[in-house]
This record gives C-alpha cells, structure tokens and sequence, in this order.
C-alpha cells in the first residue's frame, strides 16, 4: 500500500478515473440500446447489471494482463533494443490505441450514422449475454489505458471500480453531459493517441515520464473549461452517433 503516500499515485487515480468515466460513455450508450429491448420493469436492472459486469471484466482483464506484463525475458531484438513479452503487450496496446482513436474519432465526425435494430422479443439472460460480449470488446481500451497511465495495479482496479460506480449512478447525466459538450468525448479519445504513443515508447524502451502526460491531460481540460465558459451560449457540433434507436 506503498502508494498511498505516493502523490504522484493519486494524481493518476483521478485522472485515470476521469477518463475511464468518459470513455464509459460509448458502453453505456450500447448497454441502454441493448436492454431497451427487454420490459421496462426489467431494464433498470439489466443497465446496472450490465454495468456490474463492466467492472468485473475489467477487473479480470487487468489481472490477467498485467500478469503477462511480467515476462520480462528478452524473447528477440529490433532496432538495436531487446523486446520481452511485457514490450509486445505495450506496444501491441499502443498500436491498439492508436487506431481505435483514429477510427473513433473518424466516426464521430464523419462516419455513418448507425441505427438499432428494430425492437423484438428477447430474454433477460439473452440479453445479459450480448452486454457480456461488448463490455469485452468495449474493456480493451479501459485496460490498456489504465496500464499506460499507472504504474500500481491497486490503482488500476480502483479507477475501474470507481469509475463503473459513478456510471451507476449518474450514467443519465453523464450521458447528457458528453451530448452537450462533444469536445470532452474528443479530448477523451485525443488522450488515447497520447498514451498510446507512450506505450510504444516504453515497449521500445523509450519512457516518457507521466508527470508530462498528465499535464498535458491537464492543460488541454484547463483551455477546454475556459471555451466552455466563453462559449457556454454556443451551440456545439452533433457528432455522429454510431447507434440511435429508430422511432418506428
């Protein structure tokens, strides 16, 4: 429990936290899609539900990798550097990164806008099963950018749990919140792009201190307040929604 008294330590838990909340916006929005197909009495529990089971997949997930960041054996050379398993595992999860906010961000702007499909009957279990599968693939990111960002696992795991606990309680606000500022969303995948860069740096044995990452997550948020308050009359841009359900 060293890092209790680590500053540092906190700093990347809010942080973490933060970000984790932000980018939980997309599975959230996937979980209300998904449960909005079962009875109303039975959605609220589905939602939370769903959400409990985000928490425990990323839990697991973040067990299991940062287990594997422990093979430190040199397994090959490249570019003059020695690459172990735990180097593959960050500069896999850096390119990871790197091209899931490249493509989010294509999306949001200029991608498609999706459509669910059309409401039919379906069991809770049902149900529960799809959520289970897309926190999965929705946990990825979470897991690699939690890694990329702290060094202690029991930060990790408590952004996550922090985190999915305030999505279940303020998952309708938050929601509301990202809709009318699509910046932050932005900010929140630009984000990815930087620390998936430091992930490949740190696989090629190339470090790049956090103290600099965080302040440059700290300084864009910074200039991001002031233009809310500048522009607070504004009205924002609509970024495209990948999945909005149809009034039919």
């Amino acid at each position: 429990m060293e890092w209790l008294a680590d500053p540092q330590a906190w700093i990347a838990l809010a942080t973490l936290t933060a970000l984790e909340i932000v980018l939980g916006i997309d599975n959230i929005i996937f979980i209300s899609i998904l449960s909005s197909k079962l009875p109303a009495h039975q959605q609220e529990k589905a939602r939370l539900t769903g959400l409990g089971l985000a928490m425990f997949t990323r839990i697991a997930l973040l067990f299991s990798l940062t287990w594997l960041m422990g093979l430190t054996t040199p397994l090959f050379s490249a570019l003059g550097q020695p690459i172990s398993g735990r180097d593959l595992i960050l500069i896999a999860g850096g390119l990871f990164l790197l091209a899931k906010s490249t493509m989010e961000i294509h999306d949001k702007l200029e991608g498609e806008v999706g459509h669910s499909s059309a409401r039919a009957a379906a069991s809770f279990g049902g149900i529960i099963f799809q959520i289970l599968l897309l926190d999965i693939v929705f946990s990825l990111d979470s897991i690699i950018t939690a890694i990329g960002m702290a060094n202690q696992l029991a930060v990790m795991v408590l952004a996550v749990v922090i985190a999915v606990g305030f999505m279940m309680l303020f998952s309708g606000k938050i929601s509301s919140f990202v809709e009318k500022h699509p910046t932050i969303k932005m900010l929140a995948l630009s984000f990815l792009i930087l620390i998936g860069v430091a992930l490949i740096g740190d696989g090629f044995g190339r470090h790049i201190p956090k103290g600099y990452i965080y302040f440059a997550m700290a300084f864009s948020v910074g200039v991001e307040m002031l233009n809310m308050r500048i522009r607070a009359k504004g009205k924002p841009v609509k970024l495209h929604q990948p999945y909005v359900e149809d009034k039919g």
